[in-house]
């Protein structure tokens, strides 16, 4: 293993952990990435193997897992935890994250991601611990869930009732006029592969369930607690949660940033330019595009200036450097000088810090 950790591992078929929960249900998690810690809301429709393979959403978690220490779990009654659940609703979400949280050991904030309901785990959660929370991310999300908008019940309901009906068939048409709604702009592979996923990421009674859940979600009167720097993004025509819905967020939490998305899809697809644009507003709103600036930094460094960030982080003084690679110890000032205008730091400790943080480059030994 190389110094200072300048080497950039991607996993991309994780460990998968168990936590149980104080009601003893035991919830799947796992941990991906170096860097600035991101953990993720569960949304349902996740499992988190079949996931990485997904059309769907395996872009989500590539350019989580290349950006951040990015924490997922899949949520009760879904995926890889346990499906015999009896309490499916919004406070238990609440205290499944504070359970994966407290797992995963995090040791500085965090940033927290909330997708379509995971919103308001995260939004709740935040208003929680505000002080374990550095960026809160909201997209697609919603304040309030369709059976308690008197304009959606009505479709919900009768969404509700097909779920209830054809989950677990053979036939996809029933899960399709559900899962057609999350991927309209989809392929016929995507769409295909979502109406598969639903019948392996949770049961007809959970499905059921989790959709009741979802349609009595109401976190308005939270919304004005949030005291985080919040980034709300939405599609501009999403048909899971309308674009009204992160009007109405970015509104009512204070100082929140509002990115529209020119999307039909509840899920953001890979191909579409709005995915492009998702990333950038994630990476500039969390710090991690000047990052990926210094990342790059890095990369192009000579192979002596690598050897000499090497030997920095270290502890090596100037003149134990300088017989290391057989330089005057004046030239090693000037090579350390240089170093430092490169990186965009100014004393060994922040050369050492950002050494430390996320380095793509080798350094040679």
């Amino acid at each position: 293993m190389l110094p200072c950790n300048l080497r950039r591992e991607r996993v991309m078929k994780p460990s998968i952990r168990y936590i149980a929960t104080a009601d003893q249900i035991n919830l799947a998690w796992t941990q991906t990435g170096r860097g600035m810690p991101l953990v993720k809301a569960a949304t349902w429709l996740t499992h988190l193997q079949y996931d990485l393979e997904s059309p769907v959403w395996s872009h989500w978690i590539r350019f989580l897992d290349e950006h951040f220490r990015y924490i997922r779990y899949d949520e009760r009654g879904c995926g890889m935890s346990d499906w015999k659940v009896k309490d499916l609703d919004l406070p238990r979400w609440v205290d499944d994250l504070e359970s994966v949280v407290d797992a995963a050991q995090i040791d500085r904030p965090f940033a927290l991601l909330g997708i379509s309901q995971g919103a308001a785990t995260a939004i709740r959660y935040a208003v929680r611990h505000p002080e374990r929370v550095s960026h809160l991310i909201l997209y697609g999300g919603y304040a309030i869930g369709s059976s308690r908008n008197p304009a959606s019940a009505e479709l919900y309901q009768a969404v509700q009732d097909v779920v209830r009906l054809g989950w677990g068939r053979d036939n996809p048409a029933f899960r399709q006029l559900f899962t057609s709604r999350f991927v309209p702009g989809g392929t016929q592979q995507q769409i295909d592969w979502f109406n598969e996923l639903c019948r392996r990421t949770t049961s007809v009674e959970n499905a059921g369930a989790l959709l009741a859940a979802r349609g009595n979600v109401d976190v308005r009167e939270y919304l004005s607690q949030v005291r985080v720097p919040t980034l709300v993004l939405h599609a501009s025509h999403d048909q899971i949660a309308p674009l009204s819905q992160g009007h109405y967020l970015a509104g009512h939490i204070p100082g929140a940033t509002f990115v529209p998305l020119d999307s039909r899809n509840h899920v953001l697809l890979e191909h579409e330019p709005a995915w492009q644009q998702f990333q950038q507003a994630v990476l500039e709103f969390t710090g991690q595009s000047a990052q990926a600036a210094r990342d790059a930094v890095l990369q192009q460094l000579t192979d002596r200036e690598r050897m000499a960030l090497r030997l920095l982080c270290e502890g090596r003084s100037n003149a134990q450097i300088g017989w290391e690679l057989g330089i005057s110890e004046k030239t090693v000032r000037n090579h350390v000088s240089n170093l430092y205008r490169k990186l965009g730091v100014r004393s060994r400790a922040e050369a050492i810090v950002l050494a430390h943080r996320q380095a793509p480059a080798e350094l040679p030994d």
